[in-house]
């Protein structure tokens, strides 16, 4: 009798690691598609072709597409949010290196080209219903990073924190913006140079 429970355990033990990578698998692939053809685009059996995977698992892991692309946006949201902590680690108590530092990233990731702007961004444009669940976690996220650039310029003693949060935030969505329509070249370098503008102007 012990044998077979443990027996039954492992083959649950098997089903959830499948179950786990094959969630990962799908995730990943519609992160691709998303990005190279846009979420209104990609359709789930696309999704479950490419992965060569039935509809049924696909709807398995998330009933609904809505329910996929919130997923995938939360996920991105959340590699992001990690990466302000990486920043904090890097610069512990010193809010204005991590500024920096978070300019220093955005110029990369402008001028790799590695994604077509703002995924969050490009989602929002696709789904303008309010009621969308991933407008939920696009508002939500947007929201947490002009409330962290507002607490690093707070914490760095800047004046105006909340303006040059403004400041900084809508300059980063404006030169994804740019980077999109009219290319990428001295991007980084510019965005750079504004931002630290920006925040000179508004030392005390």
């Amino acid at each position: 009798m012990s044998d077979m429970l443990h027996e039954a355990k492992a083959v649950q033990r098997r089903e959830r690691s499948d179950a786990a990578q094959n969630r990962q698998r799908l995730l990943t692939l519609a992160r691709q598609l998303f990005a190279e053809q846009g979420v209104e685009a990609t359709s789930m059996n696309e999704i479950a072709q490419v992965a060569r995977l039935g509809p049924g698992t696909l709807y398995r892991h998330f009933a609904s597409k809505d329910e996929l692309v919130a997923e995938y946006l939360r996920c991105l949201a959340e590699k992001a949010n990690a990466s302000w902590e990486k920043l904090a680690a890097q610069h512990p108590r010193d809010p204005r290196a991590q500024l920096r530092a978070w300019l220093e990233e955005m110029a990369d990731h402008l001028e790799s080209g590695d994604e077509r702007g703002c995924p969050l961004a490009n989602a929002a444009v696709e789904l303008p219903d309010k009621d969308h669940p991933a407008r939920r976690v696009i508002e939500a996220f947007k929201n947490a990073q002009r409330n962290r650039i507002t607490q690093l310029c707070a914490a760095a003693y800047l004046a105006q924190p909340e303006l040059l949060a403004d400041e900084l935030f809508l300059l980063l969505e404006g030169a994804r913006v740019t980077a999109q329509s009219m290319g990428r070249a001295g991007l980084g370098e510019r965005l750079i140079r504004m931002g630290e503008a920006m925040i000179a102007a508004h030392q005390k």
